[in-house]
């Protein structure tokens, strides 16, 4: 008998997790579901007439090895952190479209002379970045919903709509610094306006947490 075959639940499950990449709290509900699996099987040969060691190691051997299982887990905590990341994108796109441009209506420079016409081009860009963000995410949401039901959990289509989103979302993190540094430059009384700095303040939130929804797909996903 091999020697792997003789591990108990506790020791497969830490096997399996150290093989695994992604956020803590999608790494535990999963390895939580596994051991519910795993639990059953070892009841249900206890119930058969096994004694509790040898129920456990066979609930393990059909399990299969952690290298057998470890990509298909990988590609289903792949898949959440995508819907993850997608959700927080589509509602933070949705706002900063909508509302990105109360941060100036009212100022005292908007009714002076026209700002420069490449920086014109860039604040009208921010809408259909935005806008674009949050068609790509809407597709990811609901690639992954009808991946999920047909039981595949990561596809090629997934993985592109996840590049394209962190694509566009790190196109509009730069041209939106590059907006408000412009804007500043341009007019000095924007350090001081109101509602400059409360929507600075939330689209760096906004941007950190989409960095971070970012970073652990790229974990899970690599």
């Amino acid at each position: 008998m091999r020697a792997c075959d003789e591990v108990g639940i506790d020791e497969r499950l830490r096997d399996l997790e150290s093989r695994l990449h992604g956020p803590t709290r999608l790494r535990t509900e999963l390895i939580r579901e596994v051991r519910d699996a795993l639990d059953d099987a070892a009841e249900a040969y206890r119930d058969g007439g096994l004694p509790a060691r040898e129920a456990e190691r066979r609930a393990v051997v059909d399990f299969g090895s952690p290298a057998e299982l470890a990509p298909a887990y990988q590609a289903e905590l792949a898949a959440g952190t995508l819907r993850g990341l997608a959700r927080r994108a589509l509602v933070i796109a949705v706002l900063l479209a909508a509302c990105g441009d109360l941060t100036w209506q009212g100022s005292s420079w908007s009714g002076g002379p026209p700002p420069p016409a490449g920086y014109q081009v860039l604040a009208g860009s921010m809408h259909g970045i935005w806008l674009t963000v949050a068609a790509v995410a809407l597709a990811a949401l609901v690639s992954g919903r009808w991946a999920a039901r047909r039981g595949r959990a990561g596809t090629s289509v997934n993985r592109l709509l996840g590049w394209g989103l962190t694509g566009t979302l790190t196109l509009g993190a730069v041209a939106g610094v590059a907006l408000f540094g412009w804007s500043i430059a341009l007019w000095e009384a924007a350090l001081t306006w109101p509602p400059m700095i409360v929507g600075a303040v939330l689209a760096g939130a906004a941007h950190f947490a989409l960095f971070r929804a970012t970073r652990f797909w790229l974990v899970a996903t690599r």
